[in-house]
């Protein structure tokens, strides 16, 4: 029997951990039950930090963990999926094609930036979505100290005031001085946002705390419009307004990877597939879809996972867990994360940590601050690689247990 898990981010990583707990605790051996990775490197990008400087440093190997756990790490990116003949084909990197079967298959592949045909976006726009996007930045930035402080080389415009957007910027006036070398240089930073408010998913809770940072480290803000185009000289927004800046940053959503249009099932707006309370794609034999990758109800209250490294841990435990329980004809177990949490980098100014959906504010400050910073250190990395050690990380009910 095999279960093939495509993706190595946050879902595939526990999926391949908690299938291979499950096992274990079965007595079944590798040979019975084998469970291989699909990437195409054996590393873990902590994408949530990719706001940070060097980011460069941010990954982190899986290579280790996975042998601790007798999981085969398979080197490719997946291309094709038939879910009749129940195969996945993979591009080497050799550049070879290889055709692989299948008796469960998880597909963790993640999301994507969203980049809308917005006329010179392609060209001459940034981000923080992958690894080489956030690469490609700090090497922009860096860059910017070498040239003339004239034609906005000082001005940043970050396109997107949630979540990831307001990280980014208020990461930025620091970042840049750091960069410049002064420490009372005079930058800009702009977020746009074509909502009325800042941060339109945070609640009304969050909302001062968060105007009040972003008042603290002199970042402006353009609410209830969006960019029109970019060019060499700037960005245009849709009221008309330009502004020099030789620096756009987009972080305006994101999507599901493209593989999941590839499996014949009902998908939500952003390309997520439709999995039921044991994350299986219906109608769709073998088939488990899981982070990034999948819609599922987080509780019987109306909430959904979100597109987060927080939901997408636990997901991916779930989903291993149950792919390898049908293999072994065990009970599965349903995917439930009623606890909810928010811990919002502000920079200088600080942190936010919200919890539940409702997002009450519990920490703020310096406080909050040790906190996102423990999760952003220690919380959200790969687990020893000792055998039982990384087992003991993937018990389903645990993981991301707030």
């Amino acid at each position: 029997m095999r279960l093939l898990i495509i993706g190595a981010g946050f879902a595939g990583m526990y999926a391949a951990l908690s299938a291979a707990r499950l096992r274990d605790i079965q007595g079944v051996s590798p040979e019975e039950l084998e469970i291989a990775l699909i990437a195409p490197e054996p590393t873990l990008v902590v994408r949530p930090r990719l706001y940070e400087p060097k980011p460069e440093t941010l990954t982190a190997p899986l290579l280790g963990v996975l042998k601790a756990i007798d999981v085969d790490y398979i080197q490719g990116s997946a291309e094709t999926v038939n879910t009749e003949a129940l195969t996945v084909q993979i591009s080497t990197p050799k550049g070879t094609r290889k055709t692989l079967s299948y008796d469960r298959l998880v597909i963790a592949t993640g999301s994507r930036l969203f980049r809308p045909n917005i006329p010179g976006l392609a060209e001459h726009g940034f981000s923080v979505d992958s690894l080489d996007d956030a690469v490609a930045l700090d090497k922009h930035l860096h860059g910017l100290a070498d040239r003339p402080a004239v034609n906005g080389r000082d001005t940043v415009v970050v396109a997107g005031g949630g979540f990831t957007g307001i990280e980014a910027a208020t990461e930025l006036p620091a970042r840049l001085r750091a960069i410049f070398g002064q420490k009372n240089a005079r930058t800009r930073v702009i977020i746009v946002e074509r909502n009325g408010a800042i941060a339109p998913d945070m609640g009304e809770g969050s909302r001062p705390v968060i105007e009040q940072a972003l008042r603290k480290l002199g970042v402006e803000t353009r609410l209830g419009t969006g960019v029109a185009s970019l060019d060499k000289s700037g960005v245009t927004l849709s009221t008309g307004e330009h502004i020099e800046t030789e620096t756009v940053v987009w972080a305006a959503g994101i999507r599901a990877a493209p593989l999941t249009a590839q499996i014949p099932a009902e998908r939500d707006n952003f390309g997520r597939l439709l999995v039921d309370r044991d994350l299986r794609v219906p109608g769709i034999a073998g088939v488990f879809a899981t982070g990034d990758a999948a819609r599922a109800a987080c509780d019987d209250e109306g909430n959904y996972a979100l597109m987060s490294c927080q939901h997408a841990t636990r997901m991916g435990a779930f989903a291993g867990n149950n792919a390898a329980a049908e293999l072994l004809r065990v009970p599965t177990r349903p995917y439930h994360q009623k606890a909810y949490v928010t811990c919002l980098d502000l920079g200088e100014a600080g942190a936010l940590f919200t919890r539940g959906w409702e997002r009450k504010v519990e920490m703020v400050g310096d406080v909050a601050k040790k906190t996102k910073q423990e999760i952003n250190t220690v919380w959200i990395y790969p687990p020893r690689a000792e055998r039982a050690a990384a087992l003991a990380s993937a018990d389903p009910e645990r993981v991301t247990s707030l």
